[in-house]
């Protein structure tokens, strides 16, 4: 006869045992998050070439940023993209959901669907950012997951491709504050929650392209100095919309500039320093330039982030 006590004891093991289950679990969890960001702290081997790369995402990607890329990296430099406009990696999955904006963003020579794209193995590296609000995309878009699921089908193709994660930014109007957010989502959002689960699962690491983190150190910079050349604050960085408000999220070609050298920075593992400012549009038309002073600051700074947030692939 199983007495009352007898089933408190019972549960009270039971209890015990589904205690430990879950603190072994929990253990084995940290150490994969270890193992996560010790293989993202490790540095890949420069390239000893120009690369072939892909970029997957939205318009905070565009078609000028990586056809400046071209324009700075050596020669032989080659790249194709699939954009949308705020997509989620999620969307770009499948095949039979809307991704908005599609024919717009892709009506052009470099686009190329990006499954075929990332299983014909001929991409270096295969560069892939999220939509933001990056929370949403986190809770409603499993973006952990299909970051990690456009990574292996990547390394299925080619076991030495290079993964990238392309860190954005948010709106300047975020309640906020845009330069807070920009300091407190790296490590909680884009790192944590984002690319650390993907890493895990992948088994290879996925380095990060600091876009945030380089256009927050400039804006900083440039905003305590008053300004420096022909970029006064932020606004010169930021694209207009068609009444000819600043946008307060697409940068302009100032700004597309500055993350086309982070690109270059962390692709090639080189200091941008000395790279040319004065460059041309994706359509071939010139593009807004940084002057000198401005071009020379942002070249310093980018090779100051690169180095030194830790998960970049490139030495401090």
């Amino acid at each position: 006869m199983v007495t009352r006590r007898t089933m408190l004891r019972l549960a009270a093991a039971g209890l015990v045992a589904g205690g430990a289950a879950l603190v072994a679990n929990a253990g084995l969890r940290m150490r994969e998050i270890a193992q996560a960001r010790d293989l993202m702290r490790a540095q890949p081997a420069a390239p000893d070439g120009p690369l072939n790369v892909f970029h997957l995402g939205h318009s905070l990607v565009g078609r000028d940023m990586p056809a400046m890329l071209s324009q700075l990296a050596p020669q032989g430099h080659a790249y194709a993209s699939q954009l949308g406009w705020g997509t989620p990696l999620r969307a770009h999955w499948y095949p039979d959901v809307t991704v908005n904006g599609f024919e717009t963003e892709n009506a052009h020579a470099y686009f190329l669907p990006a499954r075929e794209a990332l299983e014909s193995g001929e991409f270096d590296a295969v560069v892939l950012t999220e939509m933001v609000e990056l929370t949403d995309a986190i809770k409603y878009h499993d973006s952990p997951e299909y970051l990690a699921a456009w990574g292996e089908l990547a390394r299925a193709a080619r076991a030495d491709v290079r993964l990238y994660l392309y860190e954005t930014w948010h709106r300047t109007d975020d309640p906020a504050g845009w330069l807070a957010r920009m300091d407190a989502d790296y490590d909680a959002l884009w790192l944590d929650r984002l690319t650390l689960p993907a890493v895990v699962r992948i088994g290879a690491p996925v380095h990060v392209i600091p876009g945030g983190q380089v256009l927050a150190a400039v804006v900083r910079a440039v905003e305590a100095a008053g300004g420096v050349g022909n970029v006064a604050s932020r606004d010169a960085l930021l694209a207009r919309t068609p009444e000819g408000t600043v946008d307060t999220i697409h940068l302009n070609d100032i700004g597309a500039y500055l993350i086309a050298l982070t690109h270059y920075a962390t692709l090639y593992q080189r200091t941008p320093a000395g790279l040319p400012h004065a460059l041309l549009r994706a359509n071939g038309s010139p593009a807004d330039a940084p002057d000198a002073a401005a071009a020379a600051l942002m070249q310093q700074i980018v090779w100051d982030v690169v180095r030194r947030v830790p998960h970049t692939g490139v030495a401090a």
